[in-house]
């Protein structure tokens, strides 16, 4: 991934409220359950950071987060970094309301450039991986 690339948006609608959605992507217990099990700790503050380790087929990817936005129920942001690893994105959850309904946009920002000659780090990897997370694993967390 690039900085010169639009960024990356998985969308999903849920017929869950506001906060039940802010719940799931904020609260330690309820993540680990739909997006990586092995995260240590989480809080939405900003300057919260945690770390953790991901085996890929191609290597260990340390993963790094640091809060930067929170505005809750409304949009958290955290940045992206790997150990060992050049480039950082900045993610964004955002819900709003919609029908009785609430929308989950997530948008994956480049910030520096990612190594793209590591598979996981082009653009189709990360398409692939966020519309896992939303639109497969968060929605079959809210059956």
């Amino acid at each position: 991934m690039k900085t010169t690339e639009a960024p990356v948006i998985a969308e999903q609608l849920f017929n869950k409220t506001r906060a039940q959605v802010w719940q799931a992507i904020t609260d330690i217990d309820q993540m680990v359950l739909w997006y990586f099990d092995n995260i240590p700790a989480f809080k939405a503050e900003v300057g919260f950071t945690t770390q953790f380790n991901v085996k890929a087929p191609s290597r260990d990817f340390l993963h790094v987060w640091k809060v930067t936005e929170v505005i809750p129920q409304q949009k958290i942001t955290y940045n992206w970094t790997f150990k060992d690893c050049k480039g950082s994105a900045d993610t964004s959850f955002e819900l709003f309301e919609q029908d009785n309904k609430t929308l989950l946009r997530l948008t994956n920002n480049v910030i520096e450039d990612f190594d793209d000659t590591i598979p996981e780090f082009k653009r189709e990897s990360c398409q692939a991986g966020w519309n896992y997370f939303i639109n497969d694993r968060l929605k079959s967390f809210f059956k």
